[in-house]
């Protein structure tokens, strides 16, 4: 391909090596260490051989544990990361009976959501938050337990309620850290919320100033580690849907 004027060639972009290319190598990287670390974090046990142990970088066994991943249904989250959730909902309905409310997942983001989320997004990927590494929902049964639970958080946590976060790609990456590693957690957690809005399928009711019955809330679990994969940078948090059931259900 040639950029011309007239009949004047002046660039020969043939001469050129692909940069689509090497993006798409470098999201891929990527995204498949974020993936597979989350799901193995809990999981560092070694290879018995004569007798000892023999540990390799995890980062070695990525492709093969996306590979069969991806031929098989979604995977369930590490075992730390089920207790984190289980934590969170214990702390959430503390006064509701088991017949108050329902609790679904958690579940892994798919391999291929993660992927298009980022490549798609690649204007924006430098040091972003992937907010829903793994997510789970909470249906309450009855509205006022739900308005309960929603004033309860944004009682607790204030500087959560429907405020515009500020990542690392606003402040940086020290100064997001630091931000982070001071903020509140859940009581007796290494959970830290850091966002609270209600579902955008909650603006109808919004605009006829009705409440909302349906809330994204977001969390880190501890401060969160940093990924990096040539200029690409991300972190991960985790998100529980909040919502009354009949709502959920006509959605």
């Amino acid at each position: 391909l040639l950029l011309t004027a007239g009949k004047e060639g002046y660039i020969d972009f043939s001469c050129f090596s692909s940069a689509a290319l090497w993006y798409q190598q470098e999201v891929l990287s990527i995204v498949l260490r974020v993936y597979c670390e989350d799901q193995r974090m809990d999981d560092l046990v070694g290879r018995n051989v004569n007798n000892h142990a023999e540990y390799a970088p995890s980062a070695l066994q990525d492709a093969e544990k996306c590979k069969t991943d991806l031929k098989e249904k979604t995977p369930t989250p590490s075992k730390h990361r089920k207790k984190s959730f289980q934590d969170l909902v214990t702390f959430l309905v503390e006064g509701l009976t088991e017949d108050d409310y329902e609790f679904q997942g958690p579940v892994v983001k798919p391999l291929q959501s993660l992927f298009n989320k980022v490549y798609i997004r690649r204007g924006q990927t430098s040091v972003d938050i992937v907010g829903d590494m793994t997510r789970a929902t909470l249906l309450i049964k009855n509205k006022s337990d739900l308005v309960t639970i929603v004033s309860r958080m944004k009682g607790c946590f204030p500087e959560i309620d429907g405020k515009v976060f500020e990542g690392p790609a606003t402040i940086g990456v020290n100064a997001f850290l630091y931000k982070v590693f001071k903020m509140k957690k859940i009581p007796n957690t290494n959970i830290i919320p850091y966002r609270l809005k209600a579902n955008s399928s909650q603006k109808k009711r919004i605009d006829n100033k009705e409440p909302a019955l349906l809330f994204n809330f977001n969390f880190f679990d501890g401060v969160p580690e940093y990924h990096r994969v040539g200029s690409t940078d991300m972190f991960v948090a985790f998100e529980l849907q909040i919502g009354y059931e009949a709502e959920i259900s006509g959605l």
